[in-house]
């Protein structure tokens, strides 16, 4: 019986389901966004005033915000203290860009208490780059070898790191954004209801998280049924 690792298999099912859950999660995402980016801040504080008042309120004096092109490319790096706001949400007064700009701030206070979760996973970055670029092409070079069990086990393994840093990833947003929600009421940003706003785009941003992480798990639970068990070609 011949190995039926690189054709229709099975198997197929986990990697359609995780890019199912992907999709799915963007869309939620994309489209509570644009609701709530409607919707404008009672405060009238723009994304990029709502993150200096959190930062400030936070002692965070050290952290310098940028504008970068896009939407929704908002990112905190705890290597340099940047907090980089896109074009959506930077000079924007919406509900929506509040919450978002207060999500990165989550990050940065994060890191500046010390969280360890955000510790584990700065740890994890440079396996997890590895695991994501040479875990797959060590285990097809695997199975073009004659199913070098060696090179196969290695590639499982490796690709498994990249799995785990979106495993940690997902305690890190979510409290980024619990302390997101409070910030913005701690610092008179929101009012009434505008904080259930906010909680449904951060939630919904989460489950982006939350569907990536599920597919990586996924697609690593296939490799393990396809190779784990260094199954041969019967010849």
């Amino acid at each position: 019986m011949g190995y039926y690792g690189f054709y229709f298999d099975p198997t197929y099912v986990l990697v359609l389901v995780g890019a199912v859950l992907c999709m799915a999660a963007s869309a939620k995402l994309n489209g509570t966004y644009s609701k709530y980016a409607k919707i404008r801040c009672m405060s009238g504080m723009t994304g990029a005033e709502a993150a200096a008042r959190i930062l400030h309120n936070a002692g965070i004096h050290d952290v310098r915000i940028e504008r970068v092109r896009g939407e929704l490319t908002d990112h905190y790096d705890p290597r340099s203290k940047v907090l980089r706001l896109s074009d959506s949400t930077y000079g924007a007064a919406s509900v929506a860009a509040i919450g978002v700009a207060a999500h990165e701030c989550g990050h940065a206070v994060q890191h500046k208490q010390g969280y360890a979760p955000l510790k584990l996973r700065g740890a994890l970055v440079p396996a997890a780059n590895i695991g994501s670029r040479l875990g797959i092409p060590l285990i097809l070079l695997g199975v073009l070898l004659g199913l070098n069990s060696t090179l196969v086990q290695v590639g499982i393994w490796v690709f498994a790191l990249a799995v785990l840093f979106q495993v940690v990833t997902l305690p890190v947003e979510f409290n980024a954004s619990s302390r997101a929600l409070v910030m913005l009421q701690e610092g008179g940003i929101t009012e009434g209801q505008e904080t259930a706003y906010c909680r449904k785009v951060l939630g919904a941003a989460a489950l982006t998280y939350v569907a990536g992480a599920a597919s990586s798990i996924l697609q690593l639970l296939r490799l393990v049924l396809l190779f784990g068990g260094n199954r041969r070609n019967d010849r």
